[in-house]
């Protein structure tokens, strides 16, 4: 795998390093080892997946607060999304920062996401489903989230929304 820092500190886009030869590729897409040896939190114990029907679908911004605070591994499986995270961490040098990337089916690329941020993507694709490894259980009693377009934050979204549930649509802006 090839661990690549983001401008978030402790958040990494992880590229599979392929092997290759007439069948294909064989690639690594998690080891406990090489999480450790980049200081990444390597505790799975819950995956999830996110399918949406329509492009334009707007997930987030989501985060589960302490003591409940997940790490997280996002990989686009079918389709395309920009996913975006904010660090929320009030002692980190990136302290309400955010950063976007596109992951999508082809280029399998996957984000982690340290505990401490929140996180939300919107899908570019119909039909797109995304597979997310977490650290630690959902807790409802801990979720929480702010406005996708909460100004604090000034996420560049590639599109507007089509569609946003409720919940997501009626977030309060962030305040901390």
């Amino acid at each position: 795998m090839i661990f690549i820092k983001t401008r978030l500190k402790g958040a990494y886009i992880i590229e599979p390093e392929k092997l290759k030869d007439e069948r294909g590729f064989f690639a690594r897409s998690f080891c406990v080892k090489e999480f450790e040896e980049h200081k990444l939190n390597p505790r799975q114990i819950q995956c999830n997946i996110s399918y949406n029907h329509t492009r334009g679908t707007l997930r987030g911004m989501h985060y589960q607060k302490a003591p409940f605070g997940e790490a997280k591994l996002v990989r686009c499986t079918r389709g395309a999304i920009y996913d975006v995270i904010v660090d929320l961490r009030t002692d980190s040098p990136t302290f309400k920062a955010s950063f976007g990337i596109h992951l999508d089916e082809s280029n399998r690329t996957m984000l982690y996401i340290p505990e401490g941020f929140a996180h939300g993507f919107i899908t570019l694709e119909d039909h797109t489903e995304i597979f997310y490894q977490m650290s630690e259980f959902y807790s409802p009693q801990h979720a929480a989230g702010f406005r996708w377009n909460d100004p604090m934050f000034n996420i560049e979204w590639p599109m507007e929304p089509v569609v946003i549930s409720e919940r997501d649509n009626s977030y309060p802006d962030f305040c901390r």
